[in-house]
């Protein structure tokens, strides 16, 4: 099996080089930037399959980089731990947001679910156990069909396309808007509470999660 390739992008060599050695004893491929501006250079190039991002950083700030990023999870670790930070930075688009100081084996298993449930293979977009067949439309979880409506389908794409971030309602609304023109906060909770039970029915999890202030994400 191929080692995944975690890039750490932080300005404090320490922090980094204690992230690289804990990293690599667990087997991972491990690329290092130091500013932002070098690492929005290396992201193009390099391609690694999730980054650990601080904020704090020469150049370019994390922020900013974080809008540059496309297609690659981004968990961020940082020394701001303000609520409304989080919120804005998940809505951004970065997967997960770690505290400074934070524990290392809960960091090495959040990199790890986030690497297993966040796959992408030719036309399928598959979850912990969903799979979402693009080129015919269907969705299996456990290999067992699920059948639902378009909204739920476009739903369900767009929440597993965002690589298990939080999407806010108005982003979701505007992903299904052909499919469902009309489709109203009110709505949305209706069709993403059927898509849930749905893909519940069938082996008892619950994957769609409400986040408080944002919307909604899909959970392992």
């Amino acid at each position: 099996m191929l080692k995944k390739t975690v890039m750490i992008i932080d300005d404090d060599v320490y922090i980094g080089d204690m992230l690289q050695e804990l990293l690599e004893k667990n087997d991972y491929n491990v690329t290092r930037a130091y500013s932002g501006t070098e690492a929005l250079y290396a992201v193009k190039n390099e391609r690694p399959d999730l980054i650990l991002l601080d904020l704090m950083l020469p150049g370019i700030s994390g922020e900013q980089l974080l809008s540059e990023i496309r297609d690659i999870p981004v968990i961020v670790v940082s020394a701001k731990a303000d609520v409304d930070n989080k919120v804005n930075l998940l809505l951004s688009g970065a997967i997960d947001y770690v505290t400074k100081p934070f524990d290392t084996k809960e960091l090495l298993a959040r990199i790890s679910a986030h690497l297993r449930n966040n796959t992408r293979r030719n036309d399928k977009l598959i979850f912990d156990g969903i799979t979402l067949d693009i080129s015919d439309f269907s969705v299996e979880v456990d290999n067992s069909p699920v059948k639902l409506t378009r909204t739920e389908y476009a739903i369900l794409f767009a929440l597993m396309n965002n690589g298990g971030r939080a999407m806010s309602k108005d982003a979701i609304m505007a992903k299904i808007e052909d499919v469902t023109p009309d489709c109203e906060e009110s709505s949305l909770r209706t069709h993403v509470g059927n898509l849930r039970t749905k893909l519940k029915a069938i082996n008892g999890k619950d994957y769609i999660e409400a986040v408080w202030g944002i919307g909604y994400k899909l959970k392992s």
